[in-house]
């Protein structure tokens, strides 16, 4: 259910319409990201409602090595969100792939 760094590229430089969200810190939002909508895990059960509408939509998350976005992946889930995917590896690994 999970997705890789190679397959989610792929998808962007496809110019697919996608659900990203990172919920890593603003700081490390700023020193790196790939376009995704920004809610750092902390803030994700106080905004949920911006992504309301994305609650039967394919969602992927991601942080700096996956971790946090493997608990925003289960707390969504837990919320009714029925398609939620994590980047696995994270920005570490899109960063090593040279991406």
């Amino acid at each position: 259910m999970d997705i890789t760094i190679e397959e989610l590229k792929e998808r962007m430089d496809k110019g697919e319409n996608l659900n990203l969200i990172d919920v890593r810190e603003e700081y490390e939002f700023d020193e790196f990201n790939i376009g995704a909508t920004l809610i750092p895990l902390g803030e994700l059960p106080d905004r949920l409602e911006e992504i309301e509408a994305w609650k039967d939509q394919e969602i992927l998350i991601h942080c700096r090595s996956g971790a946090r976005s493997g608990r925003a992946k289960e707390y969504l889930t837990s919320e009714g969100y029925t398609n939620v995917r994590n980047v696995l590896g994270g920005m570490l690994a899109w960063q090593a792939a040279g991406y």
